[in-house]
């Protein structure tokens, strides 16, 4: 098992009643972050929460600042930002901004409540280049959703298809919306299916 080497991370505890910053369990990710204060989140609401900290990360770190699963779950309630950033040159108060995704029932968080996880990691800080044209990838300009994985991202065969991508073949499979793949599309399904104007 490889030795996790702690990070040094000076925190200024603005509320001495409040926990500071800690793990759970070894081996967690990401340190509980409480409620400075008592709130409620109304059906759709949302509020910047304190947490009574303050924190000093070393130069070329970051703090994410993430939702816990248990009030996603049964309350609703996540990290509307998700991930938060905290800068390693940010002093002031760790504040995290919830929302209540219920729609009917008003969430309430009170002081001391576990609301968040902040997660500590290295950055690597780019630099940026213009350049007229980017190396060529397999992927291309592929996104939302252009490598499948989830069957609501089929179009059925009557529905268009986004851009670049023509109807579903009659079985399901997505077929780009190239001239090459309609014609051989064409051809497989033995001149039944129609193009589609590109």
């Amino acid at each position: 098992m490889t030795d996790v080497v702690p990070v040094p991370v000076p925190v200024r505890q603005l509320d001495s009643e409040l926990p500071l910053p800690a793990y759970a369990h070894p081996g967690d990710a990401g340190a509980d972050l409480v409620a400075a204060a008592d709130v409620e989140l109304p059906p759709g609401g949302r509020a910047l929460v304190p947490t009574g900290v303050a924190i000093a990360l070393p130069e070329g770190y970051v703090g994410l600042v993430h939702p816990r699963s248990g009030l996603a779950a049964r309350l609703g309630v996540t990290v509307l930002n998700a991930p938060g950033t905290v800068d390693a040159g940010y002093r002031g108060e760790i504040l995290v901004n919830l929302i209540n995704h219920d729609r009917d029932t008003p969430a309430k968080i009170s002081r001391g409540d576990r609301i968040a996880q902040l997660v500590v990691q290295r950055v690597a800080r780019a630099d940026f280049r213009p350049t007229p044209e980017l190396p060529a990838s397999r992927r291309g300009t592929g996104g939302h959703g252009s490598t499948g994985g989830h069957a609501g991202l089929v179009p059925s065969p009557s529905a268009g298809g986004g851009r670049g991508v023509s109807p579903a073949a009659p079985d399901g499979r997505r077929v780009p919306d190239t001239p090459d793949a309609r014609r051989e599309e064409r051809d497989r399904a033995g001149g039944r299916t129609e193009e589609v104007a590109g």
